[in-house]
């Protein structure tokens, strides 16, 4: 006997090709003959309707035909009830589906005051910070310590003070650049190094803030059911008389009910999916739909997104006469195509999205980490305060052979000169700077 599968048109599940028919219904039909070795015969269904009881108890499209006997599988997304299940046998589910929400990418929360901190977490500001102060104290120290940079402490005024080293940080930090530049090789290594953390720094930082900025479902001011039920700013709805509203009507949940008295109240249902699709497309409106058809909406339309939460799970089954052996071997041929995952496969197939992914965008989404970028400029620091102190010791050096003294005496009057006596001569050589004027 070949079966007689009536078929119900409707993207991507069965559509016409010339005088040819495809889809996910289609191919999956296909493997199911293929796996089971029968024939089939297809014809569109006569009511154009999937299947729903009337007040008399009798049934109407596809689930109607196989009742009537008039067909032997219906085929099509039939989502698994308990009346179809009383009317028809059911197979294993070929698919899951559920209850979700679409809606635009750009309706997102408003902007914080502090939004522009987002780019780094907490523990990278803190090490920024760190970075930025002990670097200015390197500045600082070094520039006491080298005599290339401070030959002469009796009488030379030093230009690196603590508060210069911390503007001169900041302005190369910023990329403003603020002078007097570092004179000694010490100083400069510590000057590279603090510039090239700045670069590093600033390049992650606008690539991650770009990053946050962009539209994502992490940004979005709905999440899921219970912010849309807690919000008044965007409008919501579903498609009128569908499973989905009757989900919500029926829900004892508080949140759902709430949801189903606004959208009964503001009466803001759509009459078709392609509606609510266009609705939500042009902004300020949520549509609430089964997962799988949002899905294909979102690899339609680059401009929506579907929230991750997902309520009502159900799945999609093919209808056949009641006591039919053949349904047993079905969901067994379905369970096969699913451990074998040619269904992942169809789901791939015919819900690929059109929407091109974005380069720069891909790449930003990379973390960045600075742990590199904290260790050179820590051995940059390092580097710049031992060469500081192989410069005062070299002076000292030379000048403990002329003065007839110790190294370690030369080397110790040294800092004591440019340390502790540096307030005491920089009042000396204000008191000369008067006397001269």
């Amino acid at each position: 006997m070949v079966p007689l599968c009536p078929i119900f048109q409707q993207d991507p599940y069965t559509m016409s090709k010339g005088s040819q028919l495809e889809g996910y219904c289609m191919d999956l039909l296909s493997e199911l003959a293929k796996k089971l070795s029968f024939k089939y015969n297809v014809h569109l269904v006569k009511d154009g309707s999937y299947g729903r009881q009337d007040e008399s108890g009798a049934w109407n499209g596809m689930i109607g035909e196989v009742v009537r006997g008039e067909a032997d599988l219906a085929i099509a997304p039939l989502t698994l009830t308990a009346a179809r299940e009383k009317a028809v046998g059911m197979t294993k589910p070929f698919m899951q589906t559920g209850i979700s929400i679409l809606l635009r990418k750009d309706i997102s929360e408003e902007a914080g005051f502090f939004d522009f901190l987002t780019p780094f977490s907490v523990d990278t500001w803190v090490g920024i910070l760190a970075a930025y102060l002990g670097t200015a104290v390197c500045f600082c120290v070094v520039a006491r310590l080298s005599p290339c940079e401070w030959s002469q402490p009796q009488t030379e005024k030093n230009s690196f003070t603590l508060s210069h080293s911390l503007w001169y940080t900041a302005g190369a930090l910023t990329l403003q650049g603020t002078g007097p530049h570092p004179k000694a090789l010490s100083g400069r290594i510590i000057c590279c190094t603090w510039w090239l953390f700045g670069l590093v720094l600033l390049a992650c930082y606008f690539s991650n803030l770009s990053t946050s900025q962009g539209s994502d479902s992490n940004s979005l001011m709905v999440k899921g059911f219970e912010d849309l039920a807690n919000q008044q700013g965007i409008e919501y709805g579903t498609l009128s008389g569908s499973s989905t509203l009757a989900y919500f009507k029926n829900s004892n949940n508080p949140t759902y009910r709430k949801i189903y008295e606004h959208m009964e109240r503001t009466k803001s249902f759509v009459s078709s999916m392609d509606e609510g699709v266009r609705r939500a497309k042009e902004g300020n409106f949520a549509f609430i739909g089964e997962s799988v058809s949002l899905d294909l909406a979102v690899a339609r339309h680059c401009e929506l997104i579907r929230v991750h939460e997902v309520i009502g799970m159900r799945g999609y089954s093919i209808a056949g006469t009641l006591g039919s052996p053949m349904l047993k071997n079905l969901s067994v041929a379905i369970l096969q195509l699913s451990e074998a995952g040619e269904l992942s496969y169809l789901r791939s197939k015919w819900w690929a999205s059109s929407c091109m992914a974005d380069p720069a965008k891909a790449s930003s989404l990379q973390p960045h980490s600075l742990k590199g970028m904290f260790l050179v400029l820590a051995l940059g620091l390092g580097l710049g305060v031992l060469l500081a102190v192989l410069e005062l010791t070299a002076k000292s050096r030379n000048g403990a052979g002329e003065q007839r003294k110790s190294c370690c005496t030369v080397l110790s009057e040294e800092l004591s000169q440019r340390f502790r006596g540096t307030t005491t001569n920089e009042k000396r050589s204000e008191e000369t700077d008067k006397e001269k004027a």
